[in-house]
Protein backbone atom coordinates (compact mmCIF):
# COMPACT_ATOMS: atom_id res chain seq x y z
CA UNK A 1 0.00 0.00 0.00
CA UNK A 2 1.84 3.17 -1.18
CA UNK A 3 -0.01 5.48 1.57
CA UNK A 4 0.47 7.15 4.64
CA UNK A 5 -1.77 5.82 7.07
CA UNK A 6 -4.93 8.53 7.44
CA UNK A 7 -6.63 8.88 10.95
CA UNK A 8 -9.33 11.12 12.60
CA UNK A 9 -9.00 12.73 16.38
CA UNK A 10 -11.55 13.16 19.15
CA UNK A 11 -10.51 15.93 21.01
CA UNK A 12 -7.39 17.40 21.33
CA UNK A 13 -8.25 21.24 19.72
CA UNK A 14 -7.20 24.54 21.43
CA UNK A 15 -6.18 24.31 24.75
CA UNK A 16 -5.55 20.56 24.67
CA UNK A 17 -2.24 19.23 25.95
CA UNK A 18 -2.03 15.77 25.06
CA UNK A 19 -3.77 16.36 21.43
CA UNK A 20 -0.60 18.30 20.01
CA UNK A 21 2.18 15.06 21.67
CA UNK A 22 -0.42 12.88 20.03
CA UNK A 23 -0.18 14.62 16.77
CA UNK A 24 3.65 14.83 17.27
CA UNK A 25 4.19 11.44 17.61
CA UNK A 26 1.78 10.27 14.86
CA UNK A 27 3.99 12.63 12.66
CA UNK A 28 7.17 11.77 13.62
CA UNK A 29 7.78 8.54 11.38
CA UNK A 30 6.18 9.80 8.32
CA UNK A 31 3.71 6.76 8.46
CA UNK A 32 0.59 8.32 9.50
CA UNK A 33 -1.15 12.12 8.18
CA UNK A 34 -4.38 13.57 10.46
CA UNK A 35 -7.05 14.05 8.14
CA UNK A 36 -9.88 14.54 10.06
CA UNK A 37 -11.04 15.44 13.75
CA UNK A 38 -13.80 16.17 15.78
CA UNK A 39 -11.20 18.57 18.18
CA UNK A 40 -13.81 19.88 20.48
CA UNK A 41 -17.69 19.60 22.58
CA UNK A 42 -18.10 22.94 21.02
CA UNK A 43 -18.47 22.57 17.04
CA UNK A 44 -16.86 26.31 16.66
CA UNK A 45 -14.03 25.06 18.65
CA UNK A 46 -13.64 22.34 16.62
CA UNK A 47 -13.90 24.10 13.73
CA UNK A 48 -11.04 26.84 14.57
CA UNK A 49 -8.85 23.69 15.73
CA UNK A 50 -9.47 21.89 12.20
CA UNK A 51 -8.58 25.14 10.41
CA UNK A 52 -5.30 25.48 12.47
CA UNK A 53 -4.26 22.03 11.73
CA UNK A 54 -4.74 23.36 7.66
CA UNK A 55 -7.80 20.30 7.17
CA UNK A 56 -10.38 20.58 4.40
CA UNK A 57 -12.65 22.12 6.14
CA UNK A 58 -15.39 18.99 4.98
CA UNK A 59 -13.66 16.76 7.18
CA UNK A 60 -13.85 18.48 10.86
CA UNK A 61 -16.75 17.48 11.95
CA UNK A 62 -19.39 18.87 15.51
CA UNK A 63 -18.72 15.62 17.18
CA UNK A 64 -17.52 12.15 16.82
CA UNK A 65 -20.82 10.46 15.84
CA UNK A 66 -20.97 12.75 12.95
CA UNK A 67 -17.39 12.36 12.12
CA UNK A 68 -17.21 8.26 12.20
CA UNK A 69 -20.79 8.68 10.39
CA UNK A 70 -19.54 10.48 7.25
CA UNK A 71 -15.86 9.31 7.49
CA UNK A 72 -18.13 5.49 6.48
CA UNK A 73 -19.52 7.28 3.95
CA UNK A 74 -17.03 7.96 2.04
CA UNK A 75 -14.76 6.09 -0.84
CA UNK A 76 -12.35 3.69 0.68
CA UNK A 77 -9.35 5.25 -0.63
CA UNK A 78 -10.70 8.79 1.04
CA UNK A 79 -11.52 8.00 4.52
CA UNK A 80 -9.71 7.76 7.96
CA UNK A 81 -7.98 4.42 8.71
CA UNK A 82 -8.27 4.97 12.30
CA UNK A 83 -9.99 7.41 15.71
CA UNK A 84 -7.08 8.35 17.87
CA UNK A 85 -9.19 9.87 21.23
CA UNK A 86 -7.67 12.01 23.71
CA UNK A 87 -10.22 13.26 25.76
CA UNK A 88 -11.01 12.97 29.18
CA UNK A 89 -11.61 9.92 30.76
CA UNK A 90 -15.71 9.64 30.41
CA UNK A 91 -15.53 10.15 26.31
CA UNK A 92 -12.89 7.49 25.83
CA UNK A 93 -15.77 4.56 25.85
CA UNK A 94 -18.27 5.89 24.06
CA UNK A 95 -16.14 7.38 21.26
CA UNK A 96 -14.48 4.04 20.85
CA UNK A 97 -17.73 2.43 20.96
CA UNK A 98 -18.96 4.46 18.02
CA UNK A 99 -15.73 4.30 15.92
CA UNK A 100 -15.20 0.67 16.01
CA UNK A 101 -18.78 0.16 15.18
CA UNK A 102 -18.37 2.16 12.17
CA UNK A 103 -15.69 -0.13 11.50
CA UNK A 104 -12.46 1.77 12.16
CA UNK A 105 -9.41 0.94 14.26
CA UNK A 106 -8.65 3.13 17.65
CA UNK A 107 -5.78 4.18 19.51
CA UNK A 108 -6.82 5.64 22.74
CA UNK A 109 -4.93 7.83 25.49
CA UNK A 110 -5.52 6.04 28.70
CA UNK A 111 -6.89 5.07 30.93
CA UNK A 112 -8.79 2.98 28.77
CA UNK A 113 -12.54 3.88 29.92
CA UNK A 114 -14.15 5.53 32.41
CA UNK A 115 -14.90 2.23 34.77
CA UNK A 116 -14.48 -1.71 34.65
CA UNK A 117 -17.82 -2.38 33.50
CA UNK A 118 -16.85 0.28 30.06
CA UNK A 119 -13.35 -1.68 29.80
CA UNK A 120 -15.04 -4.94 29.51
CA UNK A 121 -18.14 -4.19 27.09
CA UNK A 122 -15.03 -2.56 24.68
CA UNK A 123 -12.98 -5.31 25.03
CA UNK A 124 -16.22 -7.76 24.08
CA UNK A 125 -16.72 -4.88 20.95
CA UNK A 126 -12.95 -5.24 19.61
CA UNK A 127 -13.40 -9.31 19.99
CA UNK A 128 -17.02 -8.75 18.21
CA UNK A 129 -15.71 -6.30 15.26
CA UNK A 130 -11.70 -7.85 14.66
CA UNK A 131 -10.38 -4.74 14.74
CA UNK A 132 -7.09 -3.02 16.17
CA UNK A 133 -7.78 -1.22 19.57
CA UNK A 134 -4.48 0.65 20.76
CA UNK A 135 -3.72 2.35 23.95
CA UNK A 136 -1.33 4.95 24.17
CA UNK A 137 0.92 3.83 27.61
CA UNK A 138 3.59 5.45 26.00
CA UNK A 139 6.18 4.56 28.30
CA UNK A 140 6.36 1.22 26.91
CA UNK A 141 7.83 2.77 23.88
CA UNK A 142 11.00 3.41 25.30
CA UNK A 143 13.85 1.32 23.33
CA UNK A 144 15.55 0.76 27.18
CA UNK A 145 12.54 -0.03 28.67
CA UNK A 146 12.18 -2.70 25.68
CA UNK A 147 15.56 -3.94 26.56
CA UNK A 148 14.73 -3.94 29.86
CA UNK A 149 11.67 -6.05 28.96
CA UNK A 150 13.82 -8.61 26.98
CA UNK A 151 16.41 -9.17 29.73
CA UNK A 152 13.84 -10.59 31.70
CA UNK A 153 12.17 -12.31 29.72
CA UNK A 154 15.48 -14.17 28.51
CA UNK A 155 15.64 -15.63 32.23
CA UNK A 156 19.30 -13.71 32.80
CA UNK A 157 17.98 -12.00 36.30
CA UNK A 158 16.43 -15.57 37.26
CA UNK A 159 13.24 -15.71 38.59
CA UNK A 160 11.35 -12.43 39.41
CA UNK A 161 11.15 -12.01 43.12
CA UNK A 162 10.70 -8.01 43.74
CA UNK A 163 9.07 -4.97 41.54
CA UNK A 164 9.60 -1.37 42.95
CA UNK A 165 7.81 1.38 40.61
CA UNK A 166 7.15 5.20 41.20
CA UNK A 167 5.28 7.91 39.85
CA UNK A 168 5.74 11.28 41.76
CA UNK A 169 4.87 14.71 40.51
CA UNK A 170 3.86 17.56 42.62
CA UNK A 171 1.94 19.86 40.08
CA UNK A 172 -1.07 18.91 42.04
CA UNK A 173 0.45 19.95 45.42
CA UNK A 174 -2.21 22.85 45.75
CA UNK A 175 -5.91 23.38 44.73
CA UNK A 176 -5.10 24.64 41.12
CA UNK A 177 -8.18 23.51 40.07
CA UNK A 178 -10.32 26.12 41.77
CA UNK A 179 -8.58 28.53 39.19
CA UNK A 180 -9.76 27.22 36.12
CA UNK A 181 -6.49 25.67 35.44
CA UNK A 182 -8.34 22.91 32.87
CA UNK A 183 -5.49 19.79 33.26
CA UNK A 184 -6.20 20.26 36.73
CA UNK A 185 -10.06 20.85 36.17
CA UNK A 186 -10.61 17.74 34.67
CA UNK A 187 -8.34 15.55 36.38
CA UNK A 188 -10.10 15.65 39.61
CA UNK A 189 -13.43 15.88 38.58
CA UNK A 190 -14.84 12.16 39.54
CA UNK A 191 -17.65 13.09 36.28
CA UNK A 192 -15.16 13.45 34.19
CA UNK A 193 -12.00 11.39 35.43
CA UNK A 194 -13.59 8.28 37.59
CA UNK A 195 -13.75 6.82 40.81
CA UNK A 196 -9.28 7.86 41.05
CA UNK A 197 -7.45 10.81 40.37
CA UNK A 198 -3.61 10.19 40.56
CA UNK A 199 -4.31 6.70 40.42
CA UNK A 200 -6.29 6.50 37.48
CA UNK A 201 -3.92 9.50 35.89
CA UNK A 202 -0.23 7.94 36.32
CA UNK A 203 -0.85 5.06 39.19
CA UNK A 204 -2.00 2.93 35.58
CA UNK A 205 1.34 3.87 34.06
CA UNK A 206 3.18 2.36 36.94
CA UNK A 207 1.06 -0.17 36.97
CA UNK A 208 1.46 -1.13 33.38
CA UNK A 209 4.78 -0.61 33.22
CA UNK A 210 5.89 -3.33 35.52
CA UNK A 211 3.48 -5.59 34.38
CA UNK A 212 4.91 -4.47 30.61
CA UNK A 213 8.68 -5.08 31.59
CA UNK A 214 8.20 -8.05 33.84
CA UNK A 215 5.37 -9.91 31.72
CA UNK A 216 3.94 -10.29 35.48
CA UNK A 217 0.55 -9.76 36.36
CA UNK A 218 -0.80 -8.12 39.36
CA UNK A 219 -2.80 -10.65 41.32
CA UNK A 220 -3.69 -8.53 44.66
CA UNK A 221 -2.73 -5.41 46.13
CA UNK A 222 -2.87 -3.64 49.25
CA UNK A 223 -3.77 0.23 48.95
CA UNK A 224 -4.14 3.26 50.54
CA UNK A 225 -5.15 6.35 48.98
CA UNK A 226 -5.56 9.79 50.30
CA UNK A 227 -6.35 13.41 49.19
CA UNK A 228 -4.38 15.58 50.89
CA UNK A 229 -5.46 18.97 49.33
CA UNK A 230 -8.33 20.12 51.35
CA UNK A 231 -11.81 20.48 49.05
CA UNK A 232 -10.21 18.00 46.15
CA UNK A 233 -12.92 14.48 45.70
CA UNK A 234 -10.27 12.59 44.11
CA UNK A 235 -7.13 11.23 45.47
CA UNK A 236 -3.48 13.03 45.19
CA UNK A 237 -1.50 10.23 46.60
CA UNK A 238 -1.35 6.62 46.41
CA UNK A 239 1.15 3.72 48.18
CA UNK A 240 -0.09 0.24 47.02
CA UNK A 241 1.59 -3.25 47.89
CA UNK A 242 2.00 -5.63 45.42
CA UNK A 243 1.10 -9.39 44.89
CA UNK A 244 2.14 -10.78 41.67
CA UNK A 245 1.06 -14.31 40.10
CA UNK A 246 3.78 -16.37 40.63
CA UNK A 247 5.21 -15.09 43.74
CA UNK A 248 6.83 -11.99 43.19
CA UNK A 249 6.33 -8.74 45.49
CA UNK A 250 6.20 -5.03 44.83
CA UNK A 251 5.65 -1.54 46.13
CA UNK A 252 3.75 1.10 43.72
CA UNK A 253 4.01 4.52 44.68
CA UNK A 254 2.37 7.46 42.71
CA UNK A 255 2.10 11.09 44.11
CA UNK A 256 0.74 14.32 42.21
CA UNK A 257 1.82 16.46 45.92
CA UNK A 258 4.81 15.43 45.58
CA UNK A 259 6.75 18.89 45.71
CA UNK A 260 9.32 19.60 43.22
CA UNK A 261 8.96 16.15 41.35
CA UNK A 262 8.05 16.88 37.79
CA UNK A 263 7.37 13.48 35.78
CA UNK A 264 9.90 11.10 37.88
CA UNK A 265 8.78 7.78 36.82
CA UNK A 266 11.29 5.38 37.49
CA UNK A 267 11.10 1.37 37.83
CA UNK A 268 13.98 -1.51 39.70
CA UNK A 269 12.82 -5.18 39.11
CA UNK A 270 15.07 -8.23 40.88
CA UNK A 271 15.83 -11.36 40.14
CA UNK A 272 17.14 -14.10 41.74
CA UNK A 273 20.46 -13.21 38.93
CA UNK A 274 20.25 -9.52 38.62
CA UNK A 275 18.27 -6.41 38.67
CA UNK A 276 17.53 -4.10 36.29
CA UNK A 277 17.11 0.09 37.13
CA UNK A 278 15.50 2.23 35.01
CA UNK A 279 14.57 6.10 35.25
CA UNK A 280 12.18 8.70 33.05
CA UNK A 281 14.75 11.40 34.05
CA UNK A 282 17.52 9.77 31.80
CA UNK A 283 15.29 7.07 29.95
CA UNK A 284 18.91 6.52 27.67
CA UNK A 285 20.38 4.96 30.61
CA UNK A 286 19.68 0.93 31.77
CA UNK A 287 21.46 0.28 35.05
CA UNK A 288 22.00 -3.95 35.21
CA UNK A 289 22.95 -5.07 38.34
CA UNK A 290 24.68 -8.93 39.08
CA UNK A 291 25.31 -10.48 42.33
CA UNK A 292 28.53 -11.39 41.03
CA UNK A 293 30.11 -8.76 38.21
CA UNK A 294 29.95 -4.88 38.90
CA UNK A 295 27.08 -2.78 37.79
CA UNK A 296 26.58 -2.55 33.93
CA UNK A 297 25.29 0.31 32.04
CA UNK A 298 23.41 0.15 28.95
CA UNK A 299 22.72 3.18 26.16
CA UNK A 300 20.32 3.46 24.07
CA UNK A 301 20.98 2.83 20.31
CA UNK A 302 23.88 0.72 20.80
CA UNK A 303 24.56 -2.41 19.00
CA UNK A 304 24.65 -4.81 21.64
CA UNK A 305 20.83 -3.94 22.50
CA UNK A 306 18.22 -6.76 21.51
CA UNK A 307 16.02 -6.33 18.39
CA UNK A 308 13.26 -4.35 20.07
CA UNK A 309 14.97 -1.43 21.60
CA UNK A 310 17.23 -1.38 18.39
CA UNK A 311 14.10 -0.84 16.17
CA UNK A 312 12.45 1.70 19.01
CA UNK A 313 15.52 3.96 18.33
CA UNK A 314 16.02 6.54 15.86
CA UNK A 315 19.29 8.82 16.61
CA UNK A 316 23.03 7.37 17.26
CA UNK A 317 24.26 6.85 20.45
CA UNK A 318 24.49 9.95 22.52
CA UNK A 319 22.21 11.61 20.56
CA UNK A 320 18.57 12.17 23.18
CA UNK A 321 15.94 10.34 22.24
CA UNK A 322 12.34 10.49 25.07
CA UNK A 323 8.83 11.23 25.50
CA UNK A 324 7.86 12.08 22.27
CA UNK A 325 10.35 9.28 20.18
CA UNK A 326 8.67 6.92 22.80
CA UNK A 327 5.23 7.86 21.96
CA UNK A 328 5.58 7.78 18.56
CA UNK A 329 6.66 4.36 19.00
CA UNK A 330 3.36 3.62 19.73
CA UNK A 331 1.93 5.00 17.23
CA UNK A 332 4.34 3.36 14.54
CA UNK A 333 3.61 0.30 15.40
CA UNK A 334 -0.36 0.90 15.16
CA UNK A 335 0.29 2.24 11.94
CA UNK A 336 2.26 -1.15 10.62
CA UNK A 337 -0.34 -3.33 12.28
CA UNK A 338 -3.11 -1.46 10.38
CA UNK A 339 -0.95 -2.07 7.38
CA UNK A 340 -0.44 -5.34 7.68
CA UNK A 341 -4.14 -5.77 8.14
CA UNK A 342 -4.94 -3.64 4.78
CA UNK A 343 -2.30 -5.87 2.73
CA UNK A 344 -3.68 -9.03 3.96
CA UNK A 345 -0.22 -9.94 5.52
CA UNK A 346 -1.15 -11.56 9.33
CA UNK A 347 1.57 -10.99 11.53
CA UNK A 348 3.03 -13.47 14.51
CA UNK A 349 2.22 -12.65 17.44
CA UNK A 350 6.26 -11.74 18.53
CA UNK A 351 5.95 -9.20 15.25
CA UNK A 352 7.83 -6.03 16.35
CA UNK A 353 4.80 -4.61 14.82
CA UNK A 354 2.50 -6.05 17.56
CA UNK A 355 4.50 -4.29 20.43
CA UNK A 356 1.64 -1.51 21.37
CA UNK A 357 -0.09 -1.46 24.08
CA UNK A 358 -4.13 -3.48 23.57
CA UNK A 359 -7.24 -3.30 25.18
CA UNK A 360 -6.28 -6.44 27.09
CA UNK A 361 -3.66 -3.65 28.82
CA UNK A 362 -6.70 -1.23 28.90
CA UNK A 363 -8.60 -3.91 31.31
CA UNK A 364 -6.33 -4.55 33.54
CA UNK A 365 -5.90 -0.77 34.05
CA UNK A 366 -9.58 -0.44 34.93
CA UNK A 367 -9.27 -3.41 37.08
CA UNK A 368 -6.17 -2.02 38.94
CA UNK A 369 -8.13 1.35 39.39
CA UNK A 370 -11.18 -0.43 40.63
CA UNK A 371 -8.93 -2.91 43.01
CA UNK A 372 -7.02 0.06 45.10
CA UNK A 373 -10.27 2.16 44.92
CA UNK A 374 -12.16 -0.48 46.60
CA UNK A 375 -8.83 -1.71 48.88
CA UNK A 376 -8.34 1.78 49.76
CA UNK A 377 -12.00 2.39 51.34
CA UNK A 378 -11.58 -1.05 53.45
CA UNK A 379 -8.42 0.05 54.78
CA UNK A 380 -6.09 -1.47 52.74
CA UNK A 381 -7.74 -4.41 52.50
CA UNK A 382 -6.14 -7.22 50.31
CA UNK A 383 -7.92 -6.97 47.07
CA UNK A 384 -8.17 -9.33 44.26
CA UNK A 385 -7.76 -7.70 40.74
CA UNK A 386 -10.97 -8.86 38.85
CA UNK A 387 -10.09 -8.37 34.82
Amino acid sequence: MSRKIRYGMVGGGRGAFIGAVHRIAANIDGQIELTAGAFSADPEKSKASGADFFLNPSRVYASYDEMVQKEAALPADQRIDFVAIVTPNHVHFPAAKAALEAGFHVLSDKPATFDLAEAKALAALVKKTGLLYGLTHNYTGYPLVKEARELVHSGKLGKIRKVVVEYPQGWLATRIEASGQKQAAWRTDPKRSGAAGCIGDIGTHAENLAEYITGLKIQELAADLTAFVKGRKLDDDGNVLLRFKGGAKGVLHSSQISVGEENNLNIRVYGELGGIEWHQKEPNTLLVKWSDQPMQVYRTANGYLGAAAKAAGRTPPSHPEGYLEAFANIYKNFAFAIRARQEGRKLAKDDLANDFPKIEDGVRGMAFIEAVVKSSKANAAWTQLEA
